[in-house]
């Protein structure tokens, strides 16, 4: 990831300097107004702790997203796809071990539903037409995936895909996998809250925090200070 950070820098800096706006955003190709599931759980009447985990793009930014949705109690980097012994950074970059670098993320289903965190997941967190990729991040360990836990969680996140394929939300074919979760592997300590700890990385700064401006901006609703 040190070399893409570094590609990343130089392309953004040099973006700034010749038109004195950085041109590598959050929410390129998306729509406003990004519509709710027509298919979801609804929202449950006791406080509890559920879990949901996606794979899209470097998990740095996907966590720091979450950590800022209401109704989420924890987020979680880490590697979901492969097998345990393989579930380590250096191993899971060279693309071939079927990890995908993931996020777990445990909500409380009476103030946000699995639907919800999908919204934000399609419209925010990621871009779910891109295969094998996110940004400069390029290898199946980048892949946009949803890996569910319960038939119901399948349920909904095939019909949110469904629903915007149809609505014609993106300007290309949803790639997004939708697969059973057999494991999460939680990442190194180094990689926890990796966006929070240095905001001023060149990484973070033209990829990451512009997606949870536009979290704050496009859902305020949904939108919590950490």
């Amino acid at each position: 990831m040190a070399s893409f950070v570094l590609r990343l820098s130089a392309l953004c800096l040099m973006a700034v300097a010749i038109a004195g706006t950085p041109v590598c955003r959050a929410g390129d190709g998306r729509t406003s107004g990004f519509p709710s599931p027509t298919v979801d759980e609804p929202i449950a009447t006791a406080k509890a702790a559920q879990t949901a985990v996606v794979a899209g793009g470097c998990f740095w930014g996907v966590q720091a997203v979450f950590e800022h949705v209401k109704g989420v109690l924890s987020a979680t980097s880490g590697y979901s796809g492969g097998a345990a012994n393989t579930a380590q950074y250096e191993t899971v970059s060279t693309g071939e071990t079927g990890h995908a670098e993931s996020v777990k993320i445990v909500y409380d289903p009476s103030q946000i539903t699995y639907g919800q965190l999908l919204r934000v997941f399609f419209s925010v967190a990621h871009d779910p037409t891109e295969w094998n990729r996110q940004g400069p991040d390029t290898g199946s360990q980048y892949r946009s995936a949803i890996f569910y836990a319960n038939e119901e969680q399948q349920r909904v996140a095939a019909a949110y895909i469904a629903q915007l394929g149809e609505a014609k939300i993106f300007p290309r074919p949803i790639v997004t996998q939708v697969v059973p979760l057999k494991q999460f592997y939680p990442a190194e300590a180094y990689h926890q809250d990796y966006a929070a700890h240095h905001p001023d990385n060149p990484y973070i700064f033209f990829n990451d925090a512009p997606k949870v401006a536009h979290l704050q901006r496009e859902f305020p609703d949904l939108y919590a200070a950490k």
